[in-house]
Order: C-alpha cells, then structure tokens, then sequence
C-alpha cells in the first residue's frame, strides 16, 4: 500500500509560502526617494545655475537711447566687494549652510561641482548690485553708500532666513525704484540739440548734466526688473545644505 500524506492541519501555513512583508513597499519607497533625489540634483546642478548665468549676462546689459543698441558694462569693482559681503550674510543668517557645501565627507566631484554653482552665484550676486548702482557721477556714489552702510550694519546684526530675505528684497526694491523710475525720468531726452533740450526740457537737461546721469531706453528697466526677480527666484531655490 502507498502511504498516503499526512492532512495538513487547519490554520496551519507553510513557512515558505509566506512572502516577506514590506518588501514591495520598500522597494516603491526607495525608488520614489531616487527619483526625488535625480530632481534634486538637476534642479541643483543644472537649473539653478543656468538661472544664475542669465542673470549675470543681463545684470549688465543696457539698451543705448538712439538705437536700441546692445551695450554691455562691467561691474565696478565695489560691486565684488558688496557681493561678497552678501554671501557672508547668506552663511549668517543660515540661508545657506557652507558645511553643507563644501565638506570633506562629500565626494571630491560634488565638492567641485558645489564650487561651480557657488561661482554663478557670486557673479550673479555681482551683476545684481550692477544693474542698480547707477553708473557714474553723484547718484554712483550716494546709493553706493547706501549699500555700504545697509550691508555693514547687517554684518553685525542678528539674522534669520525670512528677516534677511526681507531685507535684501526692500534693498533692492527700492535701489530698482530710484534708478530706473526716479533717476530715469530725470534724464532729458537725447534727441534735437543741447539748445533745444534746454528750451523745450529745461529741468531734465539740468538735472542731466548736474548729475552726470547717462541715458538708456526704456526697456533697460524692462530687462533688469526680469534679471531682479530671476535673482530673487534663483535664491529662493537655492538648497540650504547639498548633503543628504
């Protein structure tokens, strides 16, 4: 006689039949934090500096009065000097954290790569103070301290992430409003002869030649509004710390 199999008994599960639970969960899980992680580092690496480098190509672009021509200035040197103050602001009031930069626990790529995207900022940061100073003369020189001082006293302040980036937004607001609304409207038209301007625009061509003030389009105030806020969207999505 075949022996016959033993009945299995109720209730009772063979062991290798159970399937370890969570497993498919920490998979999908795992993958969703890759894919996180893959738009991260595009966002990081790709994205944010590409923003950084139009708003250095166009912090100092202007657009001449008669043609509309392309003109292009560089920054004055106490651009890089307000720049650099403000990337230490940025370290102070734990916008960003510097350790969650430049590490000697991140690999040695990242650490370069990190220094690339930091490079853009700091040019942008520098284009930036480029587009509002005015270029030369009286208003160069009295809104240049304005910087200075704000930037000073800031350096000694108590700083937090919101306190600063209402105060940088309130700086350069009103530094965009007196050069491209104020000052702008202040320059006498460059058509018709010096006589004519006098004649017909007494008060612009006054203020003109006292304050030395040069004269743009219209749309320059166009185009560094737009490089402003690319900035200040460019900031704002700037990682605090890369390392996760």
């Amino acid at each position: 006689m075949k022996p016959t199999a033993a009945p299995e008994e109720p209730g009772v599960i063979d062991a290798d039949d159970l399937e370890p639970a969570g497993k498919p969960d920490r998979a999908l899980s795992e993958y969703q934090r890759s894919k996180v992680k893959d738009r991260s580092s595009s966002a990081t690496y790709i994205f944010l500096p590409a923003m950084f480098l139009i708003v250095t190509l166009l912090g100092g672009l202007r657009l001449g009065a008669a043609d509309n021509a392309f003109i292009f200035l560089k920054p004055a040197l106490v651009c890089l000097v307000f720049a650099a103050v403000t990337l230490v602001l940025y370290f102070r009031s734990a916008l960003i954290a510097i350790e969650g930069w430049f590490s000697h626990d991140l690999p040695l790529v990242k650490n370069v790569a990190n220094s690339a995207v930091w490079l853009t900022l700091f040019t942008a940061t520098t284009q930036v103070f480029n587009s509002l100073l005015p270029e030369q003369g009286l208003p160069f020189w009295v809104v240049g301290f304005c910087f200075f001082w704000t930037l000073w006293n800031n350096l000694f302040a108590e700083f937090d992430t919101k306190r600063l980036l209402r105060s940088l937004f309130a700086l350069f607001g009103l530094a965009f409003v007196v050069k491209y609304l104020l000052l702008a409207n202040l320059t006498a038209p460059p058509s018709g002869s010096w006589l004519q301007r006098m004649i017909e625009n007494p008060g612009k061509e006054a203020f003109t030649w006292l304050l030395d003030l040069p004269r743009y389009a219209a749309g320059t105030g166009y185009i560094q509004f737009f490089t402003l806020a690319l900035y200040m969207i460019g900031l704002f999505l700037t990682p605090r710390s890369t390392k996760k």
